[in-house]
């Protein structure tokens, strides 16, 4: 986001340049009409044209104004699209340019119609073609880049499992990241079976993924971006499989919470960022020696074991504690297990809090 003064700035030179335009329009209609091969048309109201003219030249800058946020990727493909459409309409027409010199045919007229054809149907593949591809190569000229790669640093690919979660929402307004999110079309197709379908739990956790993903994408701080294309080596792959297809393809780092995508992620080279790994990165340390309190819900798996949680959900495993559930202790904390499931402290009864 830009500062208020240099989008101020901005602001003020655009509408210097649209002023401008209006001036030369205006300019160029006045030189139109009184310019010897329009006065030898003898049109009735001439005037008419100079309205047209600048009615023209409005609908420009309305265009212009109603659609503000305009991608380079975008104008990048149809420019050079146009372009490129041109430059093969001549090479054709260079090409075809023998067979308008025979007799038999109305040479001028024939050209004119076989290259305005070739033009129109060049251009068009031309744009297409750019516009369906932008992102499966490099191409780097000044100010302007297309790329196999999203622009800038590697973009964070979202999995079905964390959009249900929730918890991306909340870490992505948190500026911890400013990376590109990128939702596949398949996982929104996934999200969107789960949304509809007819077993109750399934279909409330979709439509809270789907609400979550709409949280992402009306938030003006967040870059999210749906991708449309599929790879040939992504046909009839299963879900999780295609997107660490995508993450390689794209360069980029897979987010989720689901176990096995993880350890699939990870065997491919595909880079992950587990969120519950965030979680438990960020939950308190405890050292064996330390004391803590908690408060004893249930007995534990081994005789004599009592199991309690903290605030963050981290369980605790007390040994002496079975027969103080419900009750709040201090315990004296002997190990802790780290796993990407989750962390588990164990320690021993000391007293009643």
């Amino acid at each position: 986001m830009y500062p208020p003064s240099e989008q101020r700035d901005g602001s003020m030179v655009l509408w210097i340049l649209r002023c401008v335009f209006l001036v030369a329009s205006a300019g160029v209609a006045f030189t139109v009409l009184n310019s010897p091969a329009f006065q030898a048309t003898a049109m009735k109201w001439p005037w008419l044209f100079y309205v047209c003219m600048m009615m023209g030249a409005l609908g420009v800058i309305a265009i212009d104004i109603v659609t503000p946020r305009k991608r380079i990727e975008v104008v990048s493909c149809v420019y050079f699209g146009i372009v490129i459409g041109l430059f093969l309409t001549y090479v054709f027409g260079f090409v075809l340019e023998p067979f308008f010199f025979n007799p038999n045919f109305q040479t001028s007229n024939i050209k004119n119609a076989v290259q305005l054809v070739l033009g129109v149907v060049l251009c068009y593949i031309c744009i297409s073609m750019l516009l369906q591809t932008r992102d499966d190569f490099r191409f780097i000229i000044p100010y302007v880049e297309f790329s196999k790669e999203v622009k800038g640093v590697k973009p964070y690919l979202l999995d079905t499992s964390v959009v249900i979660d929730g918890r991306i929402a909340d870490l992505v307004e948190t500026n911890v990241f400013d990376n590109q999110l990128v939702m596949p079309r398949f996982v929104l197709a996934e999200l969107q079976a789960i949304a509809d379908s007819s077993d109750k739990l399934r279909r409330s956790r979709g439509r809270r993924g789907l609400d979550i993903l709409n949280r992402l994408r009306t938030n003006p701080q967040v870059d999210l971006r749906i991708n449309d294309r599929e790879t040939p080596e992504m046909v009839g792959q299963p879900v999780d499989m295609k997107l660490v297809l995508l993450g390689k393809h794209l360069q980029g780092k897979v987010i989720t919470g689901d176990y096995n995508l993880n350890k699939m992620a990870k065997i491919h080279g595909v880079p992950v960022i587990n969120l519950n790994d965030i979680a438990n990165a960020l939950k308190p340390v405890f050292l064996p020696g330390e004391q803590l309190e908690v408060r004893i819900v249930k007995p534990g798996e081994e005789p004599g074991q009592g199991v309690g949680y903290l605030d963050d959900g981290t369980m605790i495993v007390v040994e002496g504690g079975r027969d103080h559930i419900s009750t709040n202790v201090r315990i004296n904390v002997t190990s802790v297990l780290q796993t990407s499931a989750g962390r588990m402290i164990f320690g021993r009864f000391q007293s009643v809090a």
